[in-house]
């Protein structure tokens, strides 16, 4: 790493701008969705735009990690950003839900190296004693992008295109890698690439087939062996893992008890994150009856709290420690879960949008706590796999959030429109469709037979999601004083 050569300030903004590319991805689709499916159709099939996102994001997070230790942090970030445009163009040019879906894989196996390699990145080139500070500037791109992707997605939506919500990566993306090809140089000493192939596909089958039977919820013929399959795949994968040499998950890193909280934590905090950030839109907009624009704004005051929290994180983990601070951010975890359990659609866009805030202050103070620890643990030629495991267990929360919680939106109003006597044949999941859209053709008694189905359906997935912050907490409790 030559440090001499590299301009610290411009590759700083580099990296907060892919960051920005990727944050702003969470927000402005989750915005864009309702309107999508009202285009497109396949409400049945709302969850796997994410799921197929996150699935391979997931999938490759770790390999860009490892490569980023054995090439450099600027090609392998370099590949993820191409591959990641060339799949946002695409979503923009899809005519089907099915076709965006396939769009949407290509994105994630780009958007497996934004966030990882960009903050390893920033790892490399500040000092130990800087860090947690820089950290929290990280972190500020999720407030920027969280006040300008609802609201830009929403406009967008309202006066042009949903189409636009993925196109406009393209300047932010390339902007980016001109600038790290600048003003980043490294020295790194290459090594002969050494990848977990195996580890990989087993991974893969196994996360793949758990997301389609949570997606489905019991739907399929195949559950019995579809789940023995998915068991003996990662089994499989956990056997390999421990025996290899150059492991997809480098298990050693865990043996540490603040990384093995760290890691499961984000887990957790991963599947709450994209409870939120997927359903609240259609809250908004199909329950409350607010524009895009407004529900934009309900995900951007999450967003503002992220960032608010994590540029306090570091302060409060330098006067009252790692473990207190992790806890104050469980509790906030807490106490929005449990708004979001308890809104009603009459409680209006700002119960939504305090339940969001106080959300973000919990993922800030724990997200920052945890990478400025991960990071400080490991030297410079783990640091990528350290941070990318960390990355890892997020994004499979996040995989594992979309596929269960839109299983259980799909069965709980599937089970409420059977079990409801005056709810007309006609209507299915599907029938979502028309009612985030305009609804003309739909009679006033079919809306409101809908509109109570997915009020209680929605209900049940942030009851959903107030158990994973329980859980969230009750981990965090494990770390001891002084950690």
């Amino acid at each position: 790493m030559s440090e001499r050569k590299t301009n610290r300030p411009f590759v700083l903004a580099a990296v907060m701008l892919a960051m920005f590319m990727g944050a702003i991805e969470a927000t402005i689709v989750s915005t864009a969705m309702p309107d999508i499916v009202a285009e497109l159709g396949g409400f049945s099939l709302y969850s796997w735009v994410f799921s197929a996102y996150l699935l391979m994001n997931a999938a490759t997070v770790l390999i860009y990690g490892k490569l980023s230790d054995i090439f450099g942090r600027r090609p392998v970030l370099f590949i993820g950003i191409g591959i990641f445009l060339i799949g946002s163009v695409l979503c923009g040019f899809a005519v089907s839900m099915e076709q965006l879906i396939v769009y949407r894989f290509i994105q994630g196996i780009g958007a497996g190296a934004v966030m990882p390699v960009a903050t390893t990145i920033v790892g490399d080139i500040y000092t130990k004693e800087e860090r947690a500070k820089v950290q929290g500037y990280l972190a500020s791109v999720w407030g920027i992008s969280a006040v300008s992707g609802p609201a830009l997605g929403g406009m967008l939506v309202e006066f042009v295109s949903w189409r636009w919500v993925f196109w406009i990566n393209v300047p932010l993306g390339v902007v980016s890698v001109m600038m790290l090809f600048l003003f980043l140089h490294e020295k790194v000493e290459k090594k002969k690439p050494e990848i977990d192939y195996i580890g990989t596909i087993l991974f893969l089958i196994g996360i793949s087939v758990f997301m389609y039977l949570l997606v489905e919820a019991g739907k399929t013929a195949y559950t019995v062996p579809l789940l023995a399959a998915g068991m003996l795949a990662l089994l499989f994968f956990v056997i390999h893992e421990r025996r290899t040499a150059v492991p997809m998950i480098p298990f050693h890193l865990w043996k540490a008890r603040p990384i093995l909280i760290a890691n499961v934590v984000s887990l957790t905090t991963g599947i709450i994150l994209i409870g939120i950030s997927t359903f609240l839109p259609m809250y908004v907009q199909g329950l409350m009856g607010e524009s895009a624009t407004v529900a934009g704004f309900t995900l951007t005051a999450m967003s503002i709290g992220w960032p608010i929290a994590s540029s306090l994180s570091g302060k409060l983990m330098m006067s009252v420690g790692y473990r207190t601070t992790t806890l104050i951010g469980g509790a906030a975890l807490l106490a929005g879960g449990l708004m979001f359990a308890f809104m009603d659609p009459s409680f209006g866009p700002l119960w939504a949008g305090a339940s969001s805030f106080i959300t973000g202050v919990g993922m800030g103070l724990t997200s920052t706590a945890f990478i400025v620890s991960i990071q400080n643990a490991v030297e410079w030629h783990e640091r990528g796999a350290a941070t990318a495991s960390n990355m890892f267990m997020r994004n499979i929360g996040n995989t594992i959030g979309a596929a269960l919680l839109g299983g259980v939106l799909n069965s709980r109003l599937a089970a409420y429109l059977q079990a409801n006597p005056e709810a007309p044949a006609s209507l299915s999941v599907d029938s979502i469709n028309e009612l985030l859209g305009e609804g003309a053709a739909m009679t006033h008694s079919a809306r409101f037979i809908l509109n109570e189905g997915l009020t209680a359906s929605l209900h049940a997935v942030y009851w959903v999601v107030f158990l994973f912050a329980v859980v969230s907490f009750a981990l965090l409790l494990f770390l001891k004083k002084g950690e």
